[in-house]
């Protein structure tokens, strides 16, 4: 199993290119199933979990075509509306292909999914919302099944704000019978971005962004050309890694509008942002100060401060100055992270879903174990200031979500080697 090996004390400066989003790109390649026309994507990231969503879909009777960072999709032979458990045991974004199975084929066999052990991601209000819309749903032997003649219009009220199952309500709703209402909607930008992208294919969507979404059903929906949005969580993690080690980088091929609660605790810790914008073109410059000052954060749905940027500033705030407070408010078992970042040398104390971090003057290198996806950027931060190498083992789940990890690192300074 592949390690990260990190030789800390070097200040990233330069410029690096972010890549597409993968929360954006996952549902959004899903969509490519609602229509017997192509479907083309552009700046998808060439990730773990792309690949194993266009697996996927290719079993499915998907012809999948791929170059690069364009992806196009033929589902006119879909034939298949399964997703077996070995093919998404890993992960959790599988359970997206319901909600469009079972609007184009009428019946659809899911898996329940798996993915980054941080807590339970329950798929109770997927079903609930497509049983208000007329399937008939139940859960046998760790698979959803799901059959309907058509699914109808509804107003569908969410029991908790969950990014993926207004993702699969939407995607459902578009080929349903009627007008669909999603009350507290998520209003996170990749769930923006599945909406334009099944408005270029002729869907009748308004109100993503909003905690009310409308959708207008229709019949059919054509073929279409969608370029991804940014990475607004892989922005932020560089953002921080750049913080981290005193560093000054600029940031192409993405944009602040998604990062403000993560902007402004950076600038509240010291950093001076800025951003320059064209028509055309927009990039972020950070500039860090010689040490940073702790700030406390609380995780919330969007717009307030994202849960994917915890473990980053957890990392951040072990080396600020002062003592800072995290509240982990989305899942409840996210502070896995804080064990390890003990072992460089980090203060943190957990009490329950709050951890109080005093910062310290220096983390020394260490052997490490990654837990989830943002847990390993996290570590990789504090790998990036600690004194002498540190090793994080189980890197898998990086690439899951960080596109050529190393090759940008060490573009901006840092000393990264892969050990297989």
């Amino acid at each position: 199993m592949d390690k990260l090996l990190i030789e800390g004390g070097h200040r990233l400066q330069g410029e690096a290119e972010m890549s597409g989003a993968k929360n954006a790109a996952l549902p959004i390649l899903c969509a490519a199933l609602l229509t017997r026309e192509p479907l083309t994507l552009t700046n998808v990231p060439q990730l773990n979990d792309i690949g194993t969503m266009l697996k996927l879909l290719a079993q499915m009777g998907v012809a999948v075509q791929r170059d690069g960072s364009v992806v196009t999709l033929d589902a006119s032979g879909l034939n298949n509306p399964l997703a077996p458990y070995e093919m998404v045991k890993t992960m959790r974004a599988s359970i997206l292909v319901l909600g469009p199975l079972v609007a184009r084929c009428g019946e659809a066999k899911v898996s329940l999914p798996g993915g980054c052990a941080i807590g339970a991601r329950p798929v109770d209000q997927h079903i609930k919302g497509l049983t208000a819309m007329g399937a008939d749903i139940a859960v046998e032997h760790g698979y959803v099944v799901a059959r309907t003649s058509r699914l109808r219009g509804a107003r569908l009220f969410t029991d908790m704000v969950t990014v993926t199952g207004t993702e699969n309500l939407m995607m459902a709703a578009v080929l349903a019978e009627g007008e669909t209402v999603i009350e507290n909607a998520a209003r996170e930008p990749e769930v923006v971005d599945l909406a334009n992208c099944l408005v270029s294919m002729g869907a009748r969507i308004s109100g993503a962004g909003s905690d009310v979404i409308r959708i207008q059903g229709v019949e059919r929906l054509h073929g279409a050309t969608h370029r991804i949005m940014p990475d607004r969580i892989e922005t932020g993690t560089y953002l921080c890694a750049a913080a981290a080690t005193g560093g000054e980088i600029r940031l192409t091929g993405t944009s602040a509008a998604y990062l403000d609660a993560v902007v402004d605790k950076l600038m509240d810790a010291g950093c001076d942002i800025r951003t320059e914008k064209s028509p055309s073109f927009e990039a972020i410059v950070l500039r860090a100060p010689q040490r940073l000052k702790a700030v406390s954060i609380r995780t919330a749905p969007y717009p307030a401060f994202p849960t994917d940027m915890q473990a980053q500033f957890m990392a951040l705030n072990a080396l600020a100055e002062g003592t800072s407070i995290i509240r982990e408010t989305i899942f409840e078992n996210r502070f896995m992270h804080a064990v390890e970042l003990a072992r460089l040398g980090a203060d943190i104390r957990i009490d329950g879903n709050t951890a109080v971090v005093q910062g310290v003057a220096q983390l020394d290198g260490a052997t490490v174990m990654a837990t989830d996806l943002r847990a390993s950027a996290g570590l990789i931060i504090a790998g990036l200031v600690a004194r002498g190498e540190t090793v994080i083992e189980r890197i898998y789940h990086l690439d899951r979500g960080y596109e050529r990890i190393e090759q940008k690192l060490t573009a901006l300074g840092a000393t990264v080697r892969r050990l297989s």
